[in-house]
């Protein structure tokens, strides 16, 4: 009987940790489901299967992030809710954007950061170690620009700390064309772009597949192609 009751125990407090882990779990649908968030970004989540991206990211309450190549800003946003007012996010382009710092000035962006910072020296040393780096789809403009891509990847993996994750998205090409077609058709070959990250020492752990499109060619520029882009999302560690 003792050893029962004693078994009965553990599996309850068992029980217990996995309801207060469940309960704790960040609720992604209420950060896309948030009523000040615009029209546009709601558009958007059908594009970029946020309900699926956000997840498959994993940005958790109380992480620091940057966000490369961040544009006007619609994955820093959802990046900065995720990791709520204990967290923070620093979003990237290479030059000033007008529209993110519009964006800045939402209450939403209250724990965010805009910087304008080149690729391969993408944020300043006092900012980090940072849990997480993204870069969705602007990895294939790194391609045709002026900048060591090695050195990218490098300073991003010494921005992280130990466990953290790198996380990119972009336009898939034919494995044949590589990084040769970033600039025409906006797009990097899959294996190349893991080749190279995984050179800086970063090691794959996922990819998620719910924006595959096989019926892409792949030969046409992603804004005139005659089907849904085909796009891989690759989630790399630092050991």
């Amino acid at each position: 009987m003792r050893a029962a009751a004693f078994f009965a125990a553990i599996l309850s407090g068992a029980l217990a940790m996995t309801g207060a882990s469940a309960a704790h779990a960040q609720d992604y649908a209420a950060i896309l489901a948030a009523p000040d968030r615009t029209d546009a970004d709601r558009q958007n989540d059908a594009k970029r299967q946020a309900a699926s991206f956000l997840p498959f990211i994993g940005a958790k309450t109380g992480m620091k992030v940057l966000d490369l190549g961040a544009g006007a800003g619609y994955s820093s946003e959802l990046l900065a809710r995720s990791v709520g007012d204990s967290g923070k996010v620093y979003a990237q382009n290479a030059s000033k954007s007008e529209k993110l710092e519009a964006r800045m000035q939402t209450p939403a962006m209250r724990n965010a950061v805009a910087i304008a910072r080149p690729f391969d020296d993408p944020a300043p040393a006092e900012a980090g170690p940072f849990d997480m780096v993204t870069f969705f789809f602007a990895y294939h403009d790194t391609t045709y620009m002026e900048l060591d891509r090695a050195r990218m990847n490098k300073a991003i993996f010494a921005a992280l700390k130990p466990g953290g994750f790198y996380v990119v998205a972009d336009h898939a090409a034919r494995p044949e064309d590589g990084t040769t077609v970033g600039k025409t058709l906006h797009r990097i070959a899959e294996s190349a772009l893991k080749a190279e990250v995984e050179a800086a020492g970063f090691k794959l752990v996922a990819t998620g597949d719910f924006l595959r499109h096989p019926e892409d060619q792949r030969a046409a520029a992603v804004f005139r192609n005659p089907t849904p882009v085909d796009e891989f999302v690759l989630k790399f560690q630092k050991p």
